[in-house]
């Protein structure tokens, strides 16, 4: 694994603490957990496209403010570990526009399972509840991710917050 320079690791910080600070906004309007989630953080999970080093962000992120989560260790282990891979993916994704795919079908597969498992466990009610649960979660993942992450980076983008030197190493993937 190669370094992260200041500015990558300082970025990644200030994404994470950016996470927990808009999941909890979300959380006092009830968005965070349940069925239909609406974590306005997750708007965050697009920046890994123009800095990838900001995966690792919103993982510490995901992993402070699901300390909090009603459904315990598990959502803490896994709902952190499908932010992480979502941000992963999304830091792979050559076009913008996929960008928010990454977060939207991990959270919906990973989110929407461990939902229906604590509704119905291993029964055979469990594939309704985990369709169910799945699309809820991503049509919440969608709204945040479309909805807000792509104006963010349109608006990061145009505002030069990343150089032209680092656009360029991004797209050959050495950012």
């Amino acid at each position: 694994m190669k370094k992260l320079s200041t500015k990558q690791l300082t970025f990644a910080a200030l994404v994470g603490a950016l996470y927990v600070v808009l999941s909890y906004l979300s959380d006092i309007f009830g968005l965070s957990f349940g069925t239909f989630q609406l974590r306005f953080s997750e708007a965050l999970t697009v920046l890994p496209f123009l800095c990838p080093a900001s995966a690792w962000g919103l993982f510490a992120g995901c992993v402070l403010f699901n300390l909090l989560s009603p459904y315990g260790i598990p959502d803490l282990i896994f709902g952190s570990l499908a932010t992480l891979v979502a941000g992963l993916l999304t830091a792979r994704c050559k076009n913008k526009w996929l960008g928010p795919l990454p977060p939207l079908l991990c959270n919906g597969v990973v989110v929407g399972a461990l939902l229906a498992y604590y509704q119905t466990g291993f029964t055979a009610a469990f594939p309704a509840a985990f369709a169910f649960q799945g699309f809820f979660v991503a049509l919440g993942e969608l709204a945040a991710c479309f909805g807000l992450g792509m104006p963010l980076l349109a608006v990061l983008t145009r505002a030069g917050v990343f150089s032209e030197k680092e656009r360029q190493l991004r797209d050959v993937g050495n950012f």
